[in-house]
């Protein structure tokens, strides 16, 4: 019998949710085809889904045909990229998370007041790279706490951080304590405008590693939160996989284990971890519970113009 734990909050975030039903309510109201750049969340399987449908996802907007509708990602994305959109005088629905959003204001405010940025984050991440190019002047981008101790800066009396927001409280926590000490008058955002969502997840994960014997996380190799699901899992002693869905299931992984927690990043739908505890009977008798967790009820507006659709 495998004993099998789903973490609590797991999966879809609310601007995921948002983000994909955008691009279906625009299907259902402009038809097919939607052109989306890049993927609208990273999950290989939600992106193959809404492809059947009818989205075409595409890397940069030259690919997008004169005056089709267009979305923008979850991500965000860089001002050059809404202004060559506006240039070609292609129709934009926006699908950036509103929490992303907020950090692009924080940034844009904090360069308004003659400050240099500093973003905490993932090189070459997609968010990190729309921040970039929605906050005019001088942004640093640091990785590590190694990063901020060989920053250069014009003003240490004139700098602010803002983060990415699928790093959690706990991931940030060391580097913006070395940034606070290196430079005594930066300023930053309060800790609660770090995604709810992010730091659910890690903190379900580090609770579902104090019951079970191995970690299984669902979610895409390109997925940057679900990645770190699986490394606080590895972190805290236990073996953590990061899978796509059940095909990815080893029986090696299985031996002398009696029992499995479950859980999924914030772009990854609940179908494929209900796929999981299935892929997991090919191995034995399975019993499944769910812990107690944050029950997650945010939800954001849509654009204006798919309010109606």
């Amino acid at each position: 019998m495998i004993r099998v734990v789903l973490a609590q909050p797991r999966g879809f975030c609310a601007g995921v949710e948002r983000a994909i039903e955008i691009v279906e309510r625009a299907l259902k109201k402009y038809g097919p085809p939607i052109y989306v750049r890049h993927e609208i969340v990273h999950n290989r399987h939600v992106v193959e889904d809404l492809r059947t449908r009818g989205a075409v996802f595409v890397d940069e907007l030259d690919e997008v045909p004169a005056g089709a509708m267009t979305v923008f990602s979850a991500h965000g994305v860089a001002k050059r990229v809404e202004e060559l959109a506006a240039e070609r005088g292609l129709p934009v629905i926006d699908a950036t998370c509103p929490l992303v959003a907020k950090v692009h204001n924080e940034g844009r405010r904090y360069a308004r007041q003659g400050r240099e940025i500093v973003l905490v984050g993932h090189a070459g991440h997609a968010e990190v790279e729309g921040t970039i190019g929605q906050v005019p002047g001088k942004v640093h981008l640091v990785q590590t706490v190694e990063d901020v101790s060989t920053l250069q800066v014009t003003d240490p009396q004139k700098l602010a951080y803002i983060t990415q927001t699928t790093l959690s409280v706990d991931d940030t926590k060391g580097i913006i304590a070395a940034l606070t000490a290196r430079f005594p008058a930066i300023v930053g955002p309060d800790v609660r405008d770090i995604c709810y969502a992010t730091q659910n997840r890690q903190t379900a994960v580090r609770d579902l590693a104090a019951v079970v014997d191995m970690i299984l996380v669902v979610g895409s190799r390109n997925s940057s939160n679900s990645n770190r699901l699986r490394e606080i899992g590895e972190e805290l002693g236990k073996p953590s996989y990061l899978i796509d869905d059940a095909d990815a299931l080893l029986p090696a992984w299985f031996d002398g284990i009696e029992s499995v927690g479950v859980t999924a990043g914030a772009s990854a739908p609940e179908l494929l971890v209900q796929g999981v505890l299935d892929g997991l009977r090919q191995f034995g008798e399975v019993s499944v519970s769910t812990m107690n967790g944050v029950a997650e009820n945010v939800r954001f507006r849509f654009p204006a113009q798919l309010a109606d659709a």
